[in-house]
């Protein structure tokens, strides 16, 4: 009997992979902690108690707040390599999140954050809005070495809901010197989504320059 002959699988790039897993996040990932449908049948044929099943499908706010340890652990830089017309340079970029809101976890929960975010809600699948000052001791004078992007990151979750390994990608507005650019960013994170790799591609003329950044985070 003929064997049936089995096609290659095709390589994926891993910017495709990245931005492929939004549909599957919207349709797959929308809310997935959310209890079996079973589990009320389950409880009426065990004869468990209405109130006992509600409160089996509950969920709980994670209560998080503002603590000075989670302050000072924002003040650690991530390091970065700057690269542009006037060559390569080490640098150190900051991150803050104003808004957030996830698409990936579960829907019984608020989907919307304010600079404290979960790892499970930002890297499960989330939208958020961030601002990234940026300091480049060569480029000049301390005054005249800092960088400021404001822009908008997708997260998307690629194994084990984003903890094991998710990707971002993202746009934002480059301000340096008095000049105004377009960025755009690709980025893949690991271990809950405190240590990845971004890189960010500023085409525009005059402040054209590539910028890849060993991204550090706590929350």
């Amino acid at each position: 009997m003929a064997r049936t002959r089995r096609l290659p699988r095709a390589r994926t790039p891993a910017a495709a992979a990245c931005a492929a897993s939004f549909a599957w996040s919207l349709g797959a990932g929308a809310a997935p902690e959310e209890p079996p449908r079973a589990a009320p049948a389950l409880a009426a044929a065990t004869g468990a108690a209405p109130a006992r099943a509600a409160a089996s499908e509950a969920a709980t706010e994670p209560g998080i707040r503002l603590t000075a340890p989670w302050l000072l652990a924002q003040l650690v830089p991530s390091p970065e390599l700057w690269s542009g017309p006037r060559g390569t340079y080490f640098g150190l970029r900051w991150q803050v999140t104003p808004v957030l809101y996830s698409f990936g976890i579960n829907r019984k929960l608020s989907p919307w954050r304010a600079f404290i975010v979960e790892p499970l809600t930002r890297h499960s699948g989330s939208i958020e809005l961030f601002g990234s000052p940026e300091y480049i001791p060569a480029l000049d004078v301390f005054s005249r070495s800092w960088m400021f992007r404001g822009g908008v990151r997708s997260y998307f979750p690629l194994l084990d809901r984003g903890d094991t390994m998710s990707c971002s990608l993202g746009g934002s507005a480059l301000y340096f010197r008095g000049q105004v650019a377009a960025s755009y960013e690709a980025g893949f994170y690991t271990l809950f989504g405190s240590v990845g790799a971004q890189v960010t591609y500023t085409p525009t003329a005059a402040l054209r320059s590539t910028t890849v950044t060993l991204s550090i985070r706590y929350f």
